[in-house]
């Protein structure tokens, strides 16, 4: 998949395993029970959250979470893949939860690489729910 077709967030230095490790943390302390799995044909990787425990910040549109993660040349690529929706009064808290989310990916990768990786934002980033320009 190329860039501008749905990536989120891209790494460069580490692989989309452990890219998903640190989401999957992420997710966790936050209040989600995370589920996920790997595929070689296509080589992907998936996270699923379900939250269980209750957590302001998270609105309820965002209960259940679904990303994939691809390698590129030198790194990994991640697609958020649901919610598709978010409900116009939501919105300002989903924006909240995906700057903070997006935050924490890029101090993680930073601080456990050493700041030999780095998350980079692709030149025209893609959340599902937001409308294609």
């Amino acid at each position: 998949m190329a860039e501008g077709n749905g990536d989120w967030l891209r790494v460069r230095g580490i692989g989309r395993e452990r890219f998903g490790g640190y989401l999957a943390d992420y997710l966790t302390s936050i209040g989600y029970a995370v589920e996920r799995s790997d595929t070689t044909d296509p080589m992907e990787s998936h996270v699923k959250g379900r939250l269980e425990r209750m957590n302001p910040a998270v609105p309820p549109a965002a209960k259940e979470l679904a990303f994939r993660f691809y390698p590129t040349s030198g790194g990994a690529a991640l697609v958020w893949e649901a919610p598709t929706s978010i409900p116009a009064e939501e919105l300002a808290r989903m924006d909240r939860l995906v700057r903070e989310m997006s935050a924490h990916l890029e101090r993680a990768v930073a601080t456990e690489s050493h700041a030999t990786a780095k998350v980079v934002r692709p030149s025209d980033p893609r959340l599902p729910w937001l409308p294609r320009p």
